[in-house]
């Protein structure tokens, strides 16, 4: 367990904004020092990426920092949880004081996203994936999901429960990309356009703008500042492929080492965590975490998630927002996971308030299921 805090949670507007990305870290960033009680000039470390190859500099130069630490380390979706671990180190050994982990995207409104996916001529998946024409990443999780229900038996519909329970949280929450529509149910995910078997546009997240920022300091200066302080309790990773190629197991993720890392640093176990925000890229992303987090056995995610488990009033409440599903999917989503577990933590989030949380987890999961990041955090007791 660490002495430091997060003190500060924002997101930047979000949707179909017609902003550039720096306006949407300007936000975010702006944003989350105001939930702290901090200006820019109180920031001494900033952790970032997806903006450009020199992302934190990028940053750094158009907020009017002159940070002594950054981190860019590019992994995808988890990169933020990743940072949360970086940060805590560099608070703990004094390197800084006051690190932001931010993230913004345009991809919506500059209509950047394509299922084409960017494959670099001189790696191997060039040679050995490529020709087959995937479409990337959605191809791979398909091929994923498919390994899941032949290996286990799982029928087709436990994946939709997915996206069901992510639509009915989006629904208790204004900021949701769906918020307003109509519930989902199992048949309508199975229904909707098929794109790569079994998945349909109903399996996949959503494409559009956004961003946040989170805010950490050492628990000490936290407790002098403006919002209850929530605790960084644990953090774990593991990097495993980067193309399908080299995946000996499909229904094995990098979440089994990285939740156990998480675990065992905070000295706790799945059953200690109330709500939990794991990155739903797609529903069988969700299964799969679920199981390697140990939340429940190898092939059980499916029943684990029945009978809307995973949803408003269930006994274990995941993706609270919404989720990438429902809510927001800015192209890199563990920012936003982090965001609205401590919003959970600090009892902030309405309708959607998870009773007497203390102790949550994101999860965070990029590439082709080739990067993993877990954090838990908690209430200052």
């Amino acid at each position: 367990m660490s002495g430091v805090a997060i003190v500060g949670a924002a997101e930047s507007d979000l949707g179909i904004t017609g902003e550039s990305v720096l306006t949407l870290q300007a936000q975010a960033v702006t944003r989350a020092l105001a939930d702290a009680g901090l200006v820019l000039s109180d920031v001494d470390g900033l952790a970032t990426c997806g903006v450009s190859r020199f992302s934190a500099t990028q940053v750094a130069d158009y907020l009017g920092l002159r940070p002594v630490w950054t981190e860019s380390t590019f992994a995808g979706g988890c990169a933020f949880e990743m940072y949360v671990a970086r940060a805590a180190q560099a608070i703990e050994a004094g390197q800084c004081r006051t690190v932001v982990i931010s993230y913004g995207s345009n991809q919506r409104s500059a209509r950047s996203r394509s299922l084409a996916g960017v494959v670099e001529e001189h790696t191997p998946e060039a040679r050995f994936e490529a020709p087959y024409g995937p479409l990337y990443p959605f191809s791979y999780y398909a091929m994923a999901a498919r390994r899941y229900m032949h290996a286990f038996g799982v029928r087709r519909e436990a994946l939709a429960e997915v996206a069901v329970a992510a639509r009915d949280w989006a629904l208790l929450n204004p900021r949701a990309y769906r918020y307003g529509t109509a519930p989902l149910t199992v048949r309508d995910v199975l229904s909707a356009p098929m794109v790569s078997s079994p998945l349909t546009t109903a399996d996949a997240c959503l494409v559009t703008d956004g961003g946040g920022a989170v805010v950490l300091t050492s628990l000490e200066r936290a407790r002098d500042l403006r919002r209850a302080p929530v605790r960084v309790l644990g953090y774990g990773e593991c990097v495993t492929n980067t193309s399908m190629t080299a995946v000996d197991d499909l229904t094995v993720t990098g979440a089994v080492h990285s939740g156990a890392a998480a675990f065992a640093r905070a000295g706790l176990v799945p059953g200690d965590v109330d709500v939990a925000q794991i990155y739903d890229s797609f529903t069988i992303t969700v299964l799969l975490t679920l199981e390697g987090l140990g939340f429940c056995g190898a092939g059980e995610a499916g029943d684990f998630v029945a009978g809307g488990r995973t949803g408003p009033g269930g006994a274990f409440p995941v993706n609270t927002s919404g989720g990438g599903l429902s809510y927001n999917h800015p192209g890199q989503y563990g920012l936003l996971l982090l965001v609205e577990a401590v919003r959970q933590l600090r009892g902030e989030c309405g309708d959607r308030q998870v009773p007497g949380a203390e102790v949550a987890l994101a999860h965070g999961t990029g590439g082709i299921l080739s990067a993993h990041a877990t954090v838990l955090l908690g209430v200052d007791r």
